[in-house]
């Protein structure tokens, strides 16, 4: 995470260390709507692989203005929670997509899939948020 942002240690921790996040977009209509996904957060941005035929797809492409949380500590603590702008991208960096298969290798391999690259290729889209605010505490 880029140290413009100001985040504590402790939430820059979280951010790489984390494995489920809330990605709040934007219906057409108004409404938002959280999905929780896997993420890959550097100096700044926040990337997440989907499917690309889902809601939160089309919600990028009506209205790019998202937020991104992670779940509190359960005692209204430990919140991190950034604001910015989405873009569907066409992949991963190469050292992103490294760092990315590297946090979930574990749980690709004991998921439905076999290899990385498999879920990659599930997951074909890509989204990346520009962080323009971040809070926590």
């Amino acid at each position: 995470m880029a140290t413009n942002l100001r985040l504590p240690a402790t939430a820059v921790r979280r951010l790489d260390t984390e494995a489920d996040g809330w990605l709040t977009t934007v219906r057409s209509d108004g409404q938002p709507q959280s999905s929780v996904i896997w993420f890959y957060s550097d100096d700044g941005t926040v990337w997440i692989r989907s499917q690309p035929n889902v809601g939160k797809i089309a919600n990028i492409r009506h209205q790019p203005r998202v937020a991104f949380n992670l779940n509190s500590d359960g005692h209204g603590a430990g919140v991190v929670t950034l604001e910015g702008t989405a873009e569907l991208v066409d992949d991963l960096p190469p050292g992103v997509r490294d760092e990315y298969i590297a946090k979930y290798e574990r749980a690709i391999r004991g998921g439905p899939w076999t290899s990385p690259e498999q879920m990659l290729a599930d997951f074909s889209t890509t989204i990346r948020i520009t962080v323009e605010r971040a809070r926590a505490w």
